[in-house]
């Protein structure tokens, strides 16, 4: 048996469960509108505010994850946001729920960092591509085209209350699982066969086989040209995911008068067309570096994606109040940006490979803070206009603003030589978006 592939489906079951649950409140809403007399306005502010406690411990998840170990700082994590969640219906108001989502974003900030980590120490460097790519990309589409039907589902058999306490078991039951087969590292796991260790080894650079680093390296995180236009694309492409992750339901329940369980089933769409923009990725970039053998070739189809997604948006503003239309546009949107899918990833560890943890929560802190910014401002703009186009307007610029920098103004990597194969991390670049 490939136990490096069991750690892995471990890991995506929680991301699973992460996006799943930071998307639970978009379906409980207009509940939470009722239950506490929150307005759009006071919406768009809760919601960011799980961004708030995701930027700031992603960044101190980075280092954390690299001084301790992706294990211990995954179950932690894990019973900060359950908690959070279960605590959701008791939160009495405006500052409870900020507070709650705050706390909740501090627990789920680490999934990334440490899962980048994990993938980095359990695989070999040919490997890591297609992992990234199932984890960045079509987990979190596939975490949000099964969120949605199961949410509203839950909410109707349960209630908008008793939905946050079973996704809060659910966090518990991936612990329970997770505990005795989750380790930093193979040479950690007594069920490693030596056979699968010396094959996992072959494939990593030095340093990579160990489970922990005791210091990190600021200046070389940011000095790395490439890492910051990674963070400033990533920003792009997130204020556009986390506006439709939040507000979707509330558009297509808005614009478009459907009951809760008809936008659970209209929801499906945009996350569908991520899971095969995730899939289609990784072909698109095997196919790319087969023929260039550039590794900013990555950066490439990061751009084109970006500029695809943002012009996929622009129909709506032209054609208002069609439901096909809207869809088909917020699709194919979503769809061109997961096309990038864990290669947000991937470049972290190329950045940093003896602290990817640390490189990862940079990125993802600049990601977070596109979901600080998406959310508030959506919500700031239905409260001032009373529809959704001045989002649409912004999160088009903001694509078109990080397609021109990945395409412009990145630069080839310095190669990494691993040390048995004696050439440059290109077979991860395979399958990652």
């Amino acid at each position: 048996m490939k136990t490096r592939w069991l750690t892995i489906a471990i890991v995506l079951g929680l991301v699973v469960v992460n996006y799943i649950d930071r998307s639970a409140i978009s379906f409980a809403a207009s509940d939470l509108r009722k239950e506490f007399g929150i307005t759009p306005g006071d919406y768009g502010i809760i919601s960011s505010a799980f961004s708030i406690g995701y930027m700031l411990f992603a960044l101190l998840s980075g280092p954390l994850v690299d001084r301790f170990g992706s294990r211990r700082v995954l179950l932690t994590g894990m019973f900060i946001w359950a908690a959070a969640t279960a605590l959701t219906p008791f939160a009495g108001g405006f500052i409870g729920l900020i507070l709650l989502r705050i706390l909740l974003g501090s627990g789920e900030a680490p999934c990334f960092p440490a899962s980048t980590r994990i993938a980095s120490r359990w695989l070999p460097t040919q490997e890591r591509g297609k992992a990234l790519a199932l984890i960045g990309g079509v987990a979190v589409s596939g975490s949000l085209l099964i969120g949605g039907p199961i949410l509203t589902q839950l909410i109707a058999l349960t209630g908008w209350k008793g939905m946050f306490w079973v996704l809060a078991l659910a966090g518990i039951v991936w612990v329970v699982v997770a505990y005795p087969f989750l380790k930093n590292s193979p040479s950690e796991a007594s069920f490693v066969s030596n056979e699968e260790l010396r094959y996992i080894r072959a494939g990593q650079a030095d340093g990579e086989d160990s489970g922990h680093e005791s210091t990190v390296d600021w200046g070389e995180i940011l000095r790395n040209r490439n890492l910051w236009i990674v963070g400033l694309g990533y920003f792009a492409w997130g204020f556009m995911f986390w506006v439709f992750m939040y507000w979707l339901p509330q558009y297509l329940e808005g614009a478009f008068h459907l009951s809760i369980k008809a936008v659970g089933a209209f929801s499906v769409a945009p996350w569908a067309a991520g899971v095969v923009g995730a899939l289609a990725g990784g072909i698109i970039v095997d196919r790319v570096y087969k023929r260039t053998q550039s590794i900013r070739s990555r950066f490439v189809i990061i751009g084109v994606a970006l500029l695809l997604a943002g012009a996929s948006i622009v129909p709506i503003l032209f054609v208002p109040g069609n439901l096909t239309v809207a869809l088909i546009c917020i699709s194919a949107g979503v769809g061109f940006g997961f096309i990038t899918g864990g290669i947000w990833w991937v470049a972290s560890i190329d950045a940093a490979p003896t602290q990817p943890g640390t490189a990862a929560g940079f990125a993802d802190a600049c990601f977070a803070l596109s979901g600080i910014v998406a959310p508030s401002v959506m919500g700031f703009i239905v409260t001032r206009t009373g529809n959704y186009d001045g989002g649409f307007v912004v999160m088009a610029a903001l694509c078109l603003i990080g397609s021109t920098a990945m395409l412009l103004f990145t630069k080839e990597p310095p190669r990494r030589v691993t040390t048995a194969q004696h050439r440059p991390m290109t077979d991860e670049l395979s399958a990652t978006n």
